[in-house]
């Protein structure tokens, strides 16, 4: 079981949607996160003013539901920001609509560094496949003493927590824990069984696990090899969303397609849609491996003997 983090978030103007900062004890990494809107706000904070590493972020209007997004560095990071928030006609950029600024408390992070972790992101980022990067290039990371590439990983990893806490996951990759039976510590769930889903007539079977709280389809999984669910549908602009990035291509045999990678769904059922070709219910149509039991019955596995001891602790 792995150790808890305490996230620490500061909400700079008392909302949500406004400037953000947010840090894990122990960890000399700070975050702050803004809306373009409240740029101004952005730059006039001191840690903008450090050397460190920049994210934009704004929604991709030739994908469904996915995101744009650009990675930099910088010795004075506002100055950066003030670049980009210039229009296209004067060599900014029009699309982000977030900014996310990632800095050291200690103010310890040098320009080697800065180009390191950017180099890092990218490489992180073009990994996950979550965004499609307006970066030019990808430089590859610059040359550190050891000991200084052991604290950029630990800055990495600890950024890997926070980020996602604040709905930025840009970096977090899908992949899927060891194939082992789940236990429970301490009322804690640690590991996801492994899912599938069959459909015999069709010779289709696929494997999901949940990892980190998201339902990923796992690679080398069949899916129907048409759409058979009648056009206009939910799911129709996903499935062709799917096909045209290249996650599902078509088997050899051209009797099915193929997960070329892994992939995060939204929800069990989205998954299922796009297996199964038509409306699913993922709640049911999951079963665990080896087991008869459904994705619904494991997710509400211990929910009537948490509720039974809290009555008797009454």
């Amino acid at each position: 079981m792995s150790a808890g983090k305490s996230v620490r978030l500061f909400l700079a103007d008392g909302t949500p949607g406004g400037l953000l900062t947010a840090e894990i004890m122990n960890w000399t990494g700070h975050v702050v996160a803004a809306p373009r809107s409240d740029l101004a706000a952005l730059l006039k904070r001191p840690e903008a003013t450090r050397t460190g590493i920049y994210i934009l972020l704004g929604d991709d209007p030739d994908s469904l539901g996915g995101q744009l997004a650009y990675i930099g560095e910088g010795d004075d990071v506002s100055k950066r920001l003030y670049q980009h928030a210039r229009s296209e006609d004067q060599n900014g950029k029009d699309f982000w609509d977030r900014a996310i600024v990632l800095t050291s408390k200690d103010t310890n992070l040098t320009k080697a560094h800065a180009r390191y972790l950017e180099s890092r992101f990218i490489t992180l980022a073009l990994q996950a496949s979550r965004a499609r990067l307006t970066n030019g290039t990808t430089p590859p990371p610059i040359v550190l003493p050891e000991a200084d590439v052991s604290d950029m990983e630990y800055f990495i990893e600890q950024a890997k927590i926070v980020l996602p806490v604040l709905g930025v996951n840009l970096f977090r990759s899908p992949t899927t824990t060891p194939t082992v039976p789940h236990t429970e510590v301490a009322g804690t769930r640690t590991d996801s069984p492994v899912f599938e889903m069959t459909l015999k007539k069709s010779g289709i079977t696929a494997t999901a696990q949940e990892v980190d709280g998201e339902f990923t389809v796992i690679e080398g999984s069949s899916a129907r090899l048409k759409w058979t669910g009648g056009e206009g549908h939910s799911y129709t602009s996903l499935r062709a969303k799917l096909e045209q990035d290249g996650t599902l291509v078509p088997t050899p045999d051209g009797a099915a397609m193929r997960f070329t990678r892994n992939h995060v769904f939204a929800s069990p059922s989205a998954a299922a849609a796009i297996v199964a070709g038509r409306s699913a219910n993922g709640r049911t149509e999951w079963l665990v491996q080896g087991a008869r039991r459904t994705y619904g019955q494991w997710e509400t596995e211990g929910v009537e003997e948490a509720m039974k001891q809290e009555v008797s602790n009454e």
